[in-house]
């Protein structure tokens, strides 16, 4: 191949007649649908026969620019294609339009309303989002948050474990931060946290309250600050009433496959529990599928009861009774706070705690028209 042609590899399919030349190596295909690669604002500005500075200030609305000089630079830079360099726009600016998540997963159907809900308010607001996921790792938690570093406007955290000393040492000083579900750190961040403890001892009162004695509850990750506050409320739900109540706590760690394994260990227990209370749905879930396996009748033979009333919640057979989390209203509310907090970085940390709805279905056969789920 000849060298004319190694030089401009892109446009070898077209016709010359249809090019213009615009650099050294650089063509403007007219009326193709051809995507030109580095094309910069100093193009545009050339292109457009004005100074590189009208271009900044008419592609970013400045009032000095008049609406005709606007219009011919937006349809030029439509025309070639330009794309802003977002990293040279930040650097004037001092913003990315982005921001950081990091969650300790990102499976499950919480996570995905949690996100569903931070994304809806990004997109309103014309913002992107940067999600890292801890894996469960205090110390990987850190490095998502050093990973952020510059790149992100604002960050929103969910950590739950239960010590966060290393949480506080690697939160940024200079950015923006929204806690979500995760231990107080003091007043220093804004934080929207579950009441999970009074939410566990809600639920507790219902299944006492409609005659269930031998409750058993399957707990989530030992570590995990939601677990041990929902354990703490199951705990004192229990404590609270008269004598004749039967508790057994099997170990979890919030996925459907130890929830199965739990039903699994209750089903043969003997005297067997007359309700099984689990730390979250996805639990709940598998431990309805082992209770059934293993011939048991839901509810009849045994209730079930979750908490967060994840989408699922309504659709499995029989419905499940659950505490409901509006998980995605609850990424959604964060999201506005910490948009809210990057245009006002020194307003004062506030700290809002929401309150899980008791949300009644067949899986307790206790159904009253004042808790009945409407969906």
């Amino acid at each position: 191949m000849g060298r004319e042609t190694e030089q401009r590899p892109a446009v070898a399919q077209h016709d010359k007649k249809s090019l213009t030349r615009h650099d050294e190596n650089v063509y403007i295909v007219a009326g193709a649908d051809f995507q030109v690669m580095g094309v910069t604002i100093k193009d545009v500005a050339r292109e457009a026969a004005v100074s590189v500075a009208t271009v900044s200030r008419a592609l970013n609305g400045h009032d000095s620019v008049t609406r005709a000089t606007r219009e011919h630079v937006v349809a030029i830079a439509k025309r070639l294609r330009y794309v802003p360099h977002a990293a040279a726009r930040s650097l004037i600016t001092r913003r990315t339009d982005t921001l950081g998540v990091v969650l300790p997963d990102l499976y499950g159907e919480f996570f995905s309303e949690l996100i569903r809900g931070i994304d809806g308010v990004a997109r309103e607001q014309g913002l992107h989002l940067l999600v890292s996921s801890s894996h469960g790792s205090a110390s990987e938690t850190g490095a998502a948050l050093r990973s952020l570093s510059g790149r992100v406007d604002g960050i929103l955290i969910m950590s739950p474990h239960a010590g966060t000393t290393h949480l506080a040492d690697d939160l940024p000083t200079s950015t923006p931060v929204v806690l979500m579900n995760t231990r107080s750190l003091g007043n220093d961040y804004l934080s929207l946290a579950i009441d999970n403890h009074g939410g566990a001892l809600k639920m507790v009162d219902y299944l006492l309250g409609v005659g269930f004695r031998r409750i058993a509850l399957i707990g989530g990750p030992a570590d995990n600050f939601d677990a041990q506050e929902r354990l703490r409320g199951y705990a004192e739900a229990l404590a609270d009433f008269a004598t004749g109540t039967f508790a057994q706590v099997l170990e979890g760690d919030f996925s459907e496959e130890s929830g199965h394994a739990a039903g699994v260990e209750i089903a043969v227990m003997s005297p067997r529990p007359d309700a099984v209370f689990a730390a979250n749905d996805m639990m709940a879930v598998g431990c309805l599928r082992a209770l059934r396996d293993a011939g048991l009748h839901i509810p009849s033979d045994i209730a079930v009861a979750g908490f967060d009333d994840i989408p699922i919640a309504r659709f499995v057979a029989p419905g499940l009774t659950t505490m409901r989390v509006n998980i995605a209203e609850l990424g959604g509310d964060a999201a506005r706070a910490l948009i809210a907090s990057i245009g006002n970085p020194h307003a004062a940390a506030t700290h809002q705690i929401l309150s899980p709805q008791l949300v009644v279905r067949d899986s307790t056969g206790q159904a009253s028209k004042s808790h009945e789920d409407s969906s």
